[in-house]
């Protein structure tokens, strides 16, 4: 007689993972409410949790939200896509001739450190306070974010892989589809889910400080005006979209990459 053994996973279902989050998410609203009901950090400058979430909803059901919301997401979603296109063509330029990869190696490494908030004098300067002053910083951030990875992925292609569709004659464009794009994509995928949260971070950041339409200027004339609680709750609405968001671009990423050793590996778990 012979016993089949039995695998247990480790890896934790999805529903417990839910359950667990909402957990973390009720803990911590039930701290935030407590500290401010027992007086440990004045309701001046935290209100309670409760005020903010009732704000929040009697922000929902105001058509000007959803407007500053859709000014704020257009700019994501344009300074975005510009980004990722010309990072996706530039990275693939780059990490396909050794001799633009050196030459361009000092460049890259002097312009990407510099942050996109040290760009805001510029912006104002040719774009005043219109959305092009947004797009401005949301390009540069985030396209740094896919060039890299972009660069890396079309530098990781196996030697092997590529000689052997030398050997079988395959034109440039050929040996990109077939060999370096299935290498690069798992990068570039891992780079425009980083590049969309820091996209909406600059976006809010542009708002916040030019004035651009949207949440972060909102947010700022909430707070210059002394409206806390309201402040806090477009605060929290921008935080909910940054996890949508993310969510969005893993939900994406695992679809493109089904094909993946490590998404059927994750799956199989």
């Amino acid at each position: 007689m012979t016993t089949t053994p039995v695998r247990f996973s480790t890896t934790p279902r999805t529903g417990a993972v839910v359950l667990q989050g909402l957990a973390g998410i009720a803990g911590f609203l039930l701290l935030w409410e407590l500290v401010t009901r027992t007086d440990l950090i004045s309701s001046r400058f935290l209100p309670p949790a409760s005020e903010v979430i009732l704000r929040l909803v009697d922000y929902i059901r105001d058509l000007q939200f959803w407007r500053d919301t859709g000014e704020t997401m257009a700019s994501w979603a344009i300074g975005l896509a510009i980004a990722v296109v010309a990072a996706t063509i530039a990275g693939f330029a780059i990490g396909s001739s050794r001799f633009l990869e050196h030459a361009t190696r000092s460049t890259i490494e002097f312009l990407r450190p510099i942050p996109s908030v040290a760009l805001i004098p510029l912006a104002v300067l040719l774009f005043g306070t219109k959305m092009q002053s947004s797009l401005l910083l949301i390009v540069y951030a985030s396209f740094w974010q896919v060039l890299i990875q972009v660069i890396y992925g079309t530098l990781d292609v196996d030697p092997v892989a590529a000689e052997t569709a030398r050997s079988y004659r395959l034109t440039r464009l050929q040996r990109v589809r077939y060999v370096v794009w299935p290498t690069a994509l798992p990068y570039l995928m891992t780079g425009i889910r980083l590049a969309a949260a820091v996209a909406l971070i600059l976006a809010i950041t542009a708002e916040l400080i030019i004035g651009t339409p949207g949440l972060g200027k909102q947010i700022a004339l909430t707070q210059s005006g002394g409206d806390v609680t309201g402040m806090y709750a477009l605060v929290l609405a921008t935080g909910m979209i940054g996890v949508l968001i993310n969510l969005i671009a893993r939900f994406v990423e695992k679809r493109v990459l089904a094909w993946h050793a490590s998404v059927r590996s994750e799956a199989a778990a």
